[in-house]
């Protein structure tokens, strides 16, 4: 009972103060809604695509970058997470929740299922809004893609939470934002297929490979196509489990960072 009164006050907590901080779900929104009619309108004129229907391969592009987007919506919400827990520990209230009665690392494990519902609710959002801009997937797609939505979440919720065990001060955030959020994002393929990358470098391809978000929107890429990726899946569960020790690791008073810091 006491697991589950925690767990319910973490995520509705998270909840409220989504529903109450309206500019970060329209922030959450508009940012891959820009890059996906922006970017695909400017692969639309690199290849003379003519303006007027029919322009298949506009629309071939732009399906296929929209689970990169989804992809980039998690990994942001991922960020915002781990802001808010070095906003919590600068104010006070993570020292609250750290001291209760129960393990830390069901604790973060809660702050982390919470950040992951918000970000798959934003997912669903934006996948209904490239739908009326006819940008359709089966179906079924967007049933087979909740678990692979849980999962992708959850990973990219616990880097978040691996950085803001290292973030001492709420000013240095953006910078490391900025540094883990571009490269992962670029180097990735979220906006161009594996082989692509492989034409312009070699050794862009090989950080594709092993990039964690790569084999995440591979991931969410085959289920909204009713579509299983195996080596994507385990890839991205073991990347969960190492990102999640971390953390709790770096949460841990005795062994973790926060020793150091002090403020926890």
């Amino acid at each position: 009972m006491h697991f589950w009164r925690a767990l319910c006050g973490i995520v509705g907590r998270e909840l409220w103060r989504f529903v109450t901080q309206r500019e970060r779900f329209i922030s959450a929104l508009v940012r891959p809604l820009v890059w996906l009619f922006v970017f695909a309108a400017g692969f639309r004129a690199a290849l003379g695509l003519a303006i007027s229907p029919p322009y298949e391969t506009y629309i071939l592009y732009e399906v296929y970058i929209t689970p990169g987007l989804c992809g980039m919506i998690q990994l942001f919400n991922g960020m915002q997470s781990s802001l808010s827990m070095v906003y919590d520990r600068e104010m006070g209230s993570m020292r609250m929740l750290m001291v209760c009665p129960l393990p830390r690392w069901f604790l973060l494990l809660s702050k982390l299922l919470a950040g992951t519902g918000v970000s798959v609710l934003q997912v669903y959002v934006f996948l209904v809004i490239a739908r009326l801009y006819d940008i359709q997937m089966p179906w079924q797609g967007y049933l087979w893609v909740l678990p692979t939505l849980i999962l992708s979440g959850l990973m990219l919720g616990a880097l978040g939470l691996l950085l803001s065990s290292f973030i001492k001060q709420l000013e240095n955030f953006a910078g490391v934002m900025n540094f883990v959020i571009f490269p992962m994002f670029f180097m990735s393929t979220a906006l161009y297929p594996l082989w692509k990358l492989k034409e312009s470098s070699a050794l862009l391809n090989k950080l594709a490979q092993y990039n964690p978000f790569s084999q995440a929107v591979e991931l969410i890429r085959f289920a909204l196509y009713g579509q299983f990726n195996l080596h994507a899946f385990i890839y991205t569960l073991l990347a969960f489990i190492v990102f999640m020790a971390f953390a709790i690791m770096g949460y841990n008073p005795s062994k973790g960072m926060m020793t150091r810091k002090g403020a926890v």
